[in-house]
């Protein structure tokens, strides 16, 4: 994963998603810092940044990863990354054609073996609950019964959301093959997460211990 590329994306989130004060999360614990991720996926190029680092992620620590064939989460903490995720396979795919394509018409030898395409990462969303209307689909999207897939979330407190978001898709038919949280908050979500999965890789980008080093860093050059 491109070092400064994960460093533009936590110094990002450090200064737009973490605030400093007397919070209580939807888990009901207390906690003196909070952290709304969704400014920062949802921000231009806080947004390109996390579907790449979480596309990188997948592509260079998860074992198969060109069997997998879609990124999902719950709605809402998941739906920027699931869509970023997305675009980023589609990019890297794109940029590789182009390459390959310059590098046939110009007949021009590659410098190393630039090795398999990049695969395509399609996206799907988990409903908290089924719609009560047209489909009822609880899953939007990608869907595909056998599919390999990741699971992703913004940030990861217990683990709720993306417990839900697990059993929502294995119900559907599809195979969890990984867990991506962007930020773990280091409160009981991991071990909650690989119980409710076991055997199945859990990966976070950040603790929130990175988070709040960057924050208190960025602010002392202020």
């Amino acid at each position: 994963m491109p070092t400064d590329a994960r460093t533009a994306l936590l110094n990002l989130i450090a200064t737009h998603s973490f605030k400093l004060g007397d919070f209580t999360l939807a888990s009901g614990q207390k906690s003196d810092y909070y952290i709304d991720c969704r400014i920062t996926t949802l921000h231009a190029e806080g947004g390109r940044l996390s579907g790449i680092v979480l596309y990188d992620l997948i592509r260079d620590h998860i074992p198969n990863a060109d069997k997998i064939e879609a990124v999902g989460g719950l709605t809402m903490g998941a739906d920027p990354l699931v869509s970023n995720t997305a675009s980023a396979s589609a990019w890297a795919l794109a940029d590789y054609n182009e390459i390959a394509e310059l590098s046939t018409t110009l007949e021009l030898e590659p410098d190393e073996d630039p090795g398999p395409a990049p695969t395509l990462i399609h996206g799907f969303l988990v409903r908290k609950a089924e719609k009560a209307h047209g489909t009822g689909r609880r899953i939007e999207g990608f869907l595909k019964p056998g599919a390999r897939v990741v699971i992703v979330d913004d940030v990861c407190t217990t683990g709720g959301s993306t417990i839900t978001a697990i059993e929502a898709t294995r119900e559907a038919g599809m195979t969890v093959a990984a867990v991506l949280c962007l930020v773990d908050r280091e409160q009981g979500g991991r071990p909650n997460i690989e119980a409710a999965i076991p055997g199945v890789p859990f990966l976070s980008v950040f603790t929130a211990d990175d988070v709040r080093e960057a924050h208190i860093a960025l602010q002392k050059r202020t």
